[in-house]
């Protein structure tokens, strides 16, 4: 089954401290995997971020909403015992715990209520409160949903844009990127094609040891399986053992399928992956805020 959200977590995480035992996250996600039947892949499944568990991520924020509710006692970091007024509620558990039924303590309202800050500054909002979302998961898809709408104007840009802006900006995300050394090096090989394309030669590393061939072709329909075979074709005539083909355009699934199963190896990069690329490696963007998200320094507060 998949991953409960973090407020339907919040009743049987507090059921496993029912015993009066202090327990550690690790071993709560544990017990709940066994009690929420979730598969390996259920429990691995990562964030867009990449960087944590969805299934880790939804504990820890139900153990949160828990502990500023009183209902759990953090004694040490990572780790959590239920409190009186815990032990007390689940004498007569409720059907379920959610932010409503959390509202109910005073200090879980003063936690959500709260309008203004020391210092003056206003408090950071808690998105995900229709249950689906924890804060971290609500931060990173409305980063995903900005990246996207973001890439799509990337896109348009460069699809307006002259050939000659085109082939200054594939050399500029080559450079980005690694490839061609210098910027002289890489324009000197990346030549025009006529075609309002360029192809050439570059260097893959920085001292030359290997070599890529590169198409790129600023095109708004489907490139299909026959252009492929042509590059390949050419990729042969080179002795290329590696190539490159970037389109504004899209790739028909057969020429995407075609690629899969030969030698040399060939990346297909379309409009989208080229917005995508140009975005990571900062080419025609720029950054307009950065958001730092914290956390506390359990070393700056252990006095040993």
């Amino acid at each position: 089954m998949a991953v409960p959200d973090f407020q339907s977590l919040m009743l049987p995480l507090l059921r496993i401290g029912s015993d009066g035992k202090e327990r550690s996250l690790a071993e709560a996600r544990a017990l709940l995997a066994v009690e929420l039947k979730l598969s390996e892949a259920d429990q691995a499944e990562l964030l867009p971020s990449g960087q944590q568990s969805r299934f880790s991520n939804r504990v820890a924020w139900a153990k949160v909403y828990l502990q500023q509710a009183g209902l759990l006692d953090s004694p040490r970091r990572g780790h959590f015992r239920v409190s009186d007024r815990g032990h007390e509620l689940l004498k007569d558990p409720p059907a379920g715990i959610d932010i409503k039924f959390l509202e109910q303590f005073p200090e879980f309202a003063d936690f959500r209520n709260r309008k203004v800050l020391p210092g003056g500054k206003a408090p950071t909002p808690t998105p995900g409160d229709d249950g689906s979302e924890t804060p971290e998961e609500a931060l990173e898809a409305a980063h995903v949903q900005m990246t996207t709408s973001l890439a799509t104007e990337v896109l348009d840009r460069v699809k307006v844009g002259t050939s000659a802006f085109f082939e200054r900006l594939v050399v500029e995300l080559l450079l980005k990127m690694g490839y061609g050394g210098s910027r002289t090096d890489a324009g000197q090989a990346v030549g025009k094609s006529g075609d309002e394309g360029i192809d050439g030669v570059i260097s893959e590393d920085r001292l030359g040891l290997d070599v890529v061939y590169l198409q790129a072709k600023k095109w708004d329909s489907t490139v299909g399986r026959p252009e492929i075979q042509k590059f390949v074709g050419a990729l042969h005539g080179r002795r290329a053992k590696k190539g490159v083909f970037i389109t504004t355009g899209s790739f028909s699934a057969e020429a995407s399928a075609y690629v899969e199963h030969i030698d040399p190896k060939v990346a297909l990069i379309d409009g989208r992956r080229l917005a995508e690329l140009m975005i990571a490696f900062e080419v025609g963007v720029a950054t307009a805020r950065t958001y730092h998200v914290k956390r506390v320094d359990s070393d700056y507060f252990d006095e040993g």
